[in-house]
């Protein structure tokens, strides 16, 4: 009988894994440093790093398909599909990303399954590992905009603060340009107690997951 391999060497698989099927270095180094950061996040609040370092490796294993793959897949699993997502496909990556993990790499740990799929548009209801992960994509080292490292320093503190700070500068970076506003991020903004009226409002264009560059 062959022993499991332990879970350090789990990982490292994993690891080799995602770099080879994502096929694109700077996609591949974001999710390292969002898997590293969501660990050190998890640390500092009581949280279990495994399994944020976990979500963090597979929260964008959908994210370089194009917006016909995205759109198609979702509807051949029958995932419910907003007017927003239509016109925004992008953000299907992160429902999409949590199928992908399930399927195809075993993960059924439901809190790391919800932590991918809430780390784009966030949501009213959302768990501390949810939290972490969400942080942790938006305010990674490679993340290049100003404050981003005191959101940081703020998300190892206090992540209800971090998480209204970034969603009230992500909401404004939006709305201020014309772009469109999730509905999921509009109630999670107002869920964390942020002024209804500043994230209430229709957006126009399209879709930007971050207050910075899309990375």
């Amino acid at each position: 009988m062959t022993d499991a391999p332990s879970p350090g060497v789990a990982f490292a698989h994993a690891m080799r894994r995602v770099r080879r099927e994502l096929g694109q270095r700077h996609r591949y180094a974001h999710t390292l440093r969002v898997a590293r950061f969501a660990e050190r996040l998890a640390r500092a609040h009581g949280e279990d790093p495994a399994r944020a370092r976990v979500a963090g490796l597979y929260h964008d294993l959908a994210r370089l398909y194009s917006a016909e793959r995205l759109l198609a897949e979702c509807t051949a699993r029958a995932l419910p599909i907003d007017d927003f997502e239509r016109a925004n496909p992008v953000v299907l990556h992160a429902r999409l990303g949590a199928e992908l993990a399930r399927d195809f790499y075993g993960v059924d740990d439901p809190a790391v399954l919800s932590a991918i799929r809430k780390h784009t548009v966030a949501a009213p209801v959302m768990s501390r590992l949810d939290m972490i992960v969400y942080l942790a994509d938006g305010l990674e080292p490679g993340r290049d905009f100003p404050g981003r490292g005191a959101l940081a320093d703020l998300a190892l503190r206090d992540l209800d603060a971090a998480m209204r700070a970034v969603l009230a500068s992500t909401v404004g970076y939006l709305t201020g340009r014309g772009f469109a506003v999730a509905p999921q991020m509009r109630a999670a903004a107002q869920a964390l107690g942020l002024d209804a009226a500043s994230v209430s409002a229709d957006g126009r264009e399209s879709f930007s997951e971050h207050p910075t560059p899309a990375t």
